[in-house]
């Protein structure tokens, strides 16, 4: 039965009630009359001064009644009376039975009320939100050789929140998610960090991710900033498309022993995620990786990967550069003008006049127990304008031990090392958290043809004292050798050090 003929039914069956219980209320009045008058028989009555539903009757004025004929009247129309309720009764258990009805589920059709439901609809869980973010405030002190500090400036000793961010993670829907991260220490305060939707399952089990991520390409570089064993990632990380505008189609096989990613992009993307120019400005990317050993207990675990990048940059305009492995800046303007507020670039290729470039990464990872290793790789071979094809080469390699007993983890859904977790954090348990050593060495040779920016190779030594899985303290000794065409050999000796904080 349609809802509209429920409404209509219950609308008749509530009339026919209030005309029942009108009649019963009148019914009892006149009960109460009959009682009355039979017990008042005794007294001379005159007949209609008692009963006002009852008809009058013709007698002469003044005449008495008798006690006889009234109770004999009475009883007759107890009688009819009584008949009249028991109908009355019978019509309301009929109604009662009918309107058991209003407790059944009502529905209503589109094609009666379109605009209308009798049943209120499910709330949804959707959409969801999960504030995140982090700070890493850092301090430095360089000591620079005099033919260093001819070569790449004076190196201003200084303090810094290297980054400072806040995000919001979630999901719109089932099937989709999204990030919304800003940072508040990079120069553009704020500058747009990971600001992606993430579509699950697109093609087979394989994500589809639109907006600025980071580029798959590099283990170090797919590695979150609040996992690295170092304040900062190694030398060869310039020579990366980390963050730009595109989309990337990513997934697991279903051991989660690989990863596959593939993604086209913008070329460059600026720090409020924008990108304009004519004659390129496109690339690609694309990684695998493989798992070739997960053995557990015991962490032991042996990890390949490759990638490759292709970038026709925007107005055929390209350039590499990088610091020493540790930076700190000052730009809020409290600095005299003569003295420098960032870090100084060792090595830069200045400008090149570029068609496109390759770029190739190769990596090695393993762990055992307390003991973990990783390496990468990468080559960008670029094309030149009216210059020959020039090759420039980095590469790194580390290691880290936990003197406290516990593990690195491995991120199986991106093909990276991960977190910490110590055994027993510094509090009320009493206990000393985890402590680290990790020492790395790295280059990056920007010396080939008519490209002359430099060789830089630097050497560093770790200690990180991680409180708990979300608190940290690192120190790191950077001894930073460079080679540069005009200046000779030159060296730099830096202390830095870090405090994190994640949440």
């Amino acid at each position: 039965m349609t809802g509209r003929a429920i409404g209509k039914r219950l609308r008749t069956r509530q009339t026919e009630f209030r005309g029942i219980s009108l009649r019963m209320v009148m019914i009892t009045w006149t009960l109460v009359g009959l009682q009355t008058t039979v017990t008042n028989a005794q007294e001379p009555l005159i007949l209609g001064s008692g009963i006002v539903s009852q008809s009058p009757v013709e007698v002469p004025l003044g005449q008495t009644v008798s006690e006889e004929s009234i109770a004999g009247n009475a009883d007759k129309r107890s009688d009819d009376v009584s008949q009249e309720l028991a109908r009355l009764q019978a019509q309301i258990d009929e109604l009662k039975q009918a309107s058991k009805i209003s407790q059944e589920p009502v529905f209503v059709f589109a094609e009666e009320s379109p605009a209308t439901s009798c049943t209120p609809p499910a709330s949804s869980k959707y959409p969801t939100a999960r504030l995140t973010g982090f700070f890493q405030a850092d301090t430095a002190w360089f000591h620079q050789s005099e033919r260093n500090i001819a070569a790449v400036g004076d190196a201003e000793d200084g303090s810094d929140f290297r980054r400072a961010r806040l995000a919001a993670v979630g999901n719109v829907w089932d099937n989709v998610a999204y990030s919304l991260e800003m940072d508040f220490g990079f120069p553009g305060r704020p500058s747009f960090m990971d600001v992606w939707v993430d579509l699950e399952d697109v093609v087979g089990d394989g994500n589809l991710r639109v907006g600025q991520f980071r580029q798959p390409i590099g283990m170090e570089g797919l590695t979150s900033v609040k996992e690295l064993t170092f304040m900062e990632r190694s030398l060869p990380f310039a020579l990366i498309p980390f963050r730009q505008v595109g989309a990337v189609l990513y997934g697991t096989s279903s051991d989660e022993l690989m990863t596959w990613a593939v993604s086209g992009f913008r070329f460059p993307t600026d720090v409020y995620g924008g990108s304009v120019g004519e004659n390129g400005g496109y690339g690609t990317a694309a990684r695998l990786t493989g798992l070739l050993v997960d053995r557990e207990p015991g962490n032991v675990r042996f990890h390949v990967g490759g990638a490759y990048s292709f970038i026709d940059p925007s107005n055929d305009l390209f350039q590499y550069r990088s610091q020493p492995e540790v930076f700190v800046s000052e730009t809020g303007g409290g600095v005299p003008a003569a003295v420098a507020v960032n870090t100084p670039f060792f090595v830069d290729t200045g400008i090149i006049d570029a068609e496109h470039t390759h770029l190739f990464g190769a990596e090695l990872a393993a762990s055992a127990g307390s003991f973990y290793a990783q390496s990468e790789y990468l080559v960008s071979v670029v094309d030149q304008i009216g210059e020959p094809t020039v090759a420039l080469p980095g590469a790194y390699a580390y290691a880290g031990y936990f003197l406290t007993g516990e593990q690195r983890s491995y991120d199986k859904k991106n093909g990276v090392f991960g977190d910490v977790i110590p055994n027993g954090s510094v509090g009320k348990d009493g206990g000393i958290g985890a402590w680290e050593l990790a020492v790395r060495y790295s280059y990056l040779d920007f010396n080939d043809a008519n490209v002359q920016g430099g060789r830089l190779s630097d050497i560093t030594a770790g200690v990180n004292w991680h409180w708990n899985p979300h608190t940290k303290f690192q120190l790191n000794y950077i001894h930073a050798m460079l080679d540069s065409p005009v200046n000779g050999d030159s060296d730099a000796s830096i202390f830095a050090m870090r405090a994190h904080l994640d949440f």
